[in-house]
């Protein structure tokens, strides 16, 4: 499965979201809703959730193992990092 675009919001308010991307696979499906969140030492993604009770989310749409979970994640920080730096 390929990635094949990749569509970044950036949230002016302050705060530790910076983003919400969308991601499209193959030409044909889209996930939108995907957070760029800056961490302690690094900016990382969350898959999109809902809530389903008082302190408890589900994620919506997820990665199923970790090398895909960690091409998702690397790929979309690197698009986030090269619009940020066409902006200055």
């Amino acid at each position: 499965m390929d990635i094949t675009d990749i569509r970044v919001k950036k949230i002016t308010a302050e705060g530790k979201m910076k983003a919400i991307v969308s991601v499209t696979f193959d030409n044909a499906f889209v996930v939108h809703d995907i957070k760029i969140i800056e961490g302690q030492d690094k900016l990382f993604t969350a898959m999109p959730s809902r809530k389903i009770s008082e302190t408890e989310y589900k994620d919506i749409a997820h990665p199923i193992n970790s090398e895909m979970r960690e091409k998702l994640e690397k790929e979309i920080i690197a698009r986030y990092m090269e619009e940020s730096a066409s902006e200055e």
